[in-house]
């Protein structure tokens, strides 16, 4: 992204796809787990939203210009930093956000990841784009400029809307 109308147009537009895909969906769509995997569009959404909450987390940091205060994840599978949000931890921290928002209701997870989904972009508005996109500005993104927060942000959704299209077309040919 080379500047920052450019990454809030990509946010809006990712925001809305998601928006559009699930608001068109039943409710038995929303939550029937989607084989060979066990996890329903329900799941995808918490999942994207506890990830959300540490793109908010680095948001509102740099807004505050501080360090970043991250949710509250288990011990031993708290992801440090960003390059690779440590690989290792990903699958076994994957499997405790199922575990702690797999019986949530549709509604509610819903209206969280989407709450959360529009904070993200009214931080990146507020934020001057000359802080988006000043490489090594924040200590805490490891030389990266902010905006690549925001670029993760969308290709994790992006990742998770080619593989729930996938599961749901393969799901409708059964």
């Amino acid at each position: 992204m080379s500047d920052k109308q450019q990454a809030l147009t990509q946010l809006r537009n990712t925001f809305q796809q998601w928006e559009d895909l699930v608001t068109g969906m039943s409710v038995t769509q929303r939550t029937t787990p989607l084989e060979p995997s066990y996890w329903s569009t329900k799941d995808v959404l918490a999942h994207l939203r506890a990830w959300q909450q540490r793109t908010i987390a680095r948001l509102e940091a740099a807004q505050q210009n501080r360090e970043p205060e991250f949710p509250k994840w288990p011990e031993g599978l708290l992801p440090d930093g960003l390059p690779s949000e440590e690989e290792e931890n990903i699958d076994p921290l994957n499997a405790w956000i199922y575990e702690n928002h797999r019986d949530q209701p549709w509604f509610d997870v819903h209206a969280e990841w989407r709450d959360g989904f529009l904070h993200v972009i009214e931080l990146a508005e507020v934020i001057p784009e000359s802080d988006l996109l000043e490489a090594g500005k924040y200590s805490w993104l490891w030389g990266h400029p902010l905006v690549f927060i925001l670029q993760s942000t969308c290709e994790h959704h992006d990742e998770h809307m080619e593989w729930l299209l996938e599961s749901l077309r393969q799901h409708k040919d059964q």
